[in-house]
């Protein structure tokens, strides 16, 4: 009888040391190799998980904290040293969360793009044009494309890359949030 109580809690700890280690070594540990490669990130504290632990197919990049010394761009780039610390990885959609609060979401095989150009992209080109690819939680687009002349197009995707910013982290953390 003792030997069953035993087993009957022994399991679903194992269990979840089994979600919590296929977590931290599948996207946490490469997250945290690339923060700390930048000096740059210091201040930032992001946690990388996969849907509800067990669900590879979709990646969680929940920023938790942003100190006052990091800017919008370190945020951002954290997000594209991150993808290029995981582009061999497939995912149907990446979810970009604050504290825990899931916000918008990109595409797999945009989040892929975006690390395997990372090394040689133009990084106000990638920033510039990433709110044309990121989508609200329903899947709509969550920001507009442009057409035009060259700076009218970009002046709209500033825009649009600030507004994201904001949306997405920015006005909870000014508020203390």
């Amino acid at each position: 009888m003792a030997r069953r109580r035993l087993l009957w809690l022994l399991v679903p700890v194992v269990a979840i040391a089994a979600i919590a280690g296929w977590n931290y070594f599948g996207v946490q540990q490469p997250l945290s190799k690339a923060l700390a490669a930048d000096s740059r990130n210091e201040g930032l504290s992001v946690f990388a998980h996969y849907q509800w632990y067990v669900n590879s197919d979709v990646l969680i990049f929940d920023l938790r904290g942003v100190s006052g010394t990091n800017s919008e761009a370190d945020v951002f780039r954290s997000m594209l040293q991150f993808a290029q610390a995981v582009q061999s990885r497939n995912f149907s959609k990446v979810i970009l969360a604050y504290k825990g609060t899931p916000r918008f979401m990109l595409e797999g095989a945009y989040f892929k793009q975006l690390g395997a150009e990372f090394a040689y992209q133009n990084p106000v080109y990638t920033l510039r044009t990433l709110p044309g690819h990121v989508y609200n939680l329903d899947g709509t687009p969550a920001f507009g494309t442009w057409t035009g002349g060259l700076l009218g197009v970009v002046g709209h995707q500033m825009q649009d890359l600030n507004a994201f910013g904001k949306q997405w982290f920015i006005n909870d953390a000014a508020s203390g949030n």
